[in-house]
């Protein structure tokens, strides 16, 4: 399924002219997902690729994320996914409250493909079995710095006021349970 981000009303865009998303169930509850981000490579700070690991803050930079949240729960979970192939997973228990690391069978699998007019990354994620046995409410997000200073923040829906991924109101995709497939 191929979805389109939308660019926060508040945050400058001026060099990022789309960012869309793909992504399709794999066997044994992967997901597997790949951003694309039409722009100038030169135009983006991108971070030093490094060894894969659970890294915070990783949303100081450009980097792609992914929020999950049953329909009935009010729990959570939050993955950060940097182009330099660290990676952060978090559960919540309820809106921005209760928040610790999520600990995952495997380390989400990275990869990056960038030309002179794009930036894409991939991403395959083992989801815990607790997140992959029911349907799910989804927002895909983007955080995007360009090297002149200005970051925007892109997701499918956005709530009204500053930029909050966390906020009920981006959690507007239903995926279909992995199992149920």
């Amino acid at each position: 399924m191929r979805l389109n981000l939308q660019c926060h009303p508040l945050t400058p865009v001026s060099k990022v002219t789309d960012i869309s998303l793909t992504y399709e169930w794999q066997a044994h509850g992967s997901l597997w997902m790949r951003y694309h981000a039409d722009v100038l490579r030169h135009d983006l700070d991108l971070p030093a690729t490094t060894e894969p690991k659970h890294t915070d803050g990783l949303w100081k930079t450009t980097c792609f994320e992914l929020f999950l949240q049953e329909a009935s729960a009010n729990k959570y979970c939050e993955f950060n996914f940097s182009p330099s192939s660290c990676w952060a997973a978090y559960q919540f228990s309820d809106y921005r409250e209760g928040m610790r690391k999520l600990q995952l069978q495997k380390s989400p699998q990275i990869s990056l493909d960038v030309s002179d007019s794009h930036v894409a990354m991939e991403v395959m994620l083992g989801l815990p079995d607790m997140w992959g046995e029911a349907a799910l409410n989804a927002s895909f997000s983007a955080v995007v710095s360009e090297n002149s200073g200005p970051k925007s923040f892109w997701a499918l829906s956005h709530p009204p006021g500053k930029p909050d991924f966390h906020h009920k109101d981006c959690f507007t995709h239903q995926l279909k349970a992995a199992g149920k497939l």
